[in-house]
């Protein structure tokens, strides 16, 4: 049944697929495999399906709330790629993508423009600094389209939670900035095929970069022990308010939404990786109970 478990997933955000998009979280060798467990969901009354897509339950209203989604995340991607192309700039970026509901194709006006930063190593908090300070000053700390929320460096590109969650994001991550970059990247986590077969990122498009002068010359001044001992510093005076700003969260949990090593940073307080896996973990119970369906719950 990995086609319900993939529909199940994504009805938790009211994002209703279409065939070929199920059958790309399968690991069936022909999609007429991921047609025949379909119909037989149907059968059942598991699913229903509205024109190309299949909805869980009879939450009809979604398939419209994508499709209105999907319009605006065109118009969103436009202004995440000129984001991007900023971000670039900065001093220690190696690579850019972007994540969240904007890489899935969809976008609304509740939504952020998240995006992914990979940096040089040992300067992962100093570039988080110049781009934190950069959002403060001049976008007055608004985040709609300049959320920079996850961060890692190049010696540690493997990403180390590894669950349904982070492979779907692995999956759908828009990559940017940083060709040779993301390729390493995608390399070092070959553990999504685990979850995802198919999955197979097109880096075609995605062009390296060159900074500007201004920014190897910061690069440059910072580029050394000094530099070295400035992301230290920022990186404990970010994670001494961190630990004060969110002192109710068990360390379990901020070890995981808040993770603060040398080489990762994640703000992500809500602990969405968490809830989805819980949720899920939920509607699997739901089909057990309702329809006597077995479906491996999913870790954290």
């Amino acid at each position: 049944m990995e086609t319900l478990k993939t529909i199940l997933y994504f009805s938790i955000f009211r994002y209703p697929l279409r065939i070929e998009e199920i059958h790309s979280y399968t690991n069936y060798a022909s999609v007429a495999d991921t047609e025949k467990e379909l119909q037989q969901l149907i059968a059942d009354k598991i699913l229903i399906k509205v024109d190309d897509f299949y909805v869980y339950g009879s939450d009809l209203d979604s398939v419209i709330k994508r499709l209105r989604g999907n319009m605006y995340a065109g118009r969103a991607l436009k202004i995440a790629q000129k984001k991007a192309k900023f971000i670039a700039k900065f001093p220690f970026v190696k690579a850019i993508g972007v994540s969240g509901s904007l890489s899935k194709g969809y976008y609304d006006h509740e939504s952020d423009i998240d995006f992914f930063v990979i940096t040089e190593p040992n300067k992962l908090w100093l570039c988080r600094t110049f781009l934190m300070l950069y959002k403060k000053m001049f976008l007055l700390n608004s985040r709609k389209f300049f959320c920079i929320n996850y961060f890692i460096s190049t010696s540690h590109l493997e990403i180390e939670e590894k669950n349904r969650f982070t492979a779907t994001e692995m999956k759908t991550l828009i990559p940017m900035q940083g060709k040779t970059v993301f390729e390493d990247f995608y390399q070092k986590n070959r553990w999504v095929n685990d979850y995802f077969n198919k999955f197979s990122p097109n880096l075609s498009s995605v062009p390296n970069f060159k900074k500007p002068l201004v920014t190897r010359s910061v690069e440059f001044v910072f580029g050394n022990p000094i530099g070295n001992l400035a992301d230290n510093v920022f990186k404990t005076i970010t994670l001494k308010k961190w630990r004060a700003k969110f002192s109710m969260m068990n360390e379990e949990d901020f070890k995981i939404a808040l993770k603060s090593t040398k080489n990762i940073s994640k703000h992500h307080p809500s602990h969405f990786q968490k809830k989805v896996i819980l949720d899920l973990n939920n509607r699997i119970d739901e089909v057990g109970h309702n329809f006597n369906i077995n479906l491996a719950k999913e870790h954290v």
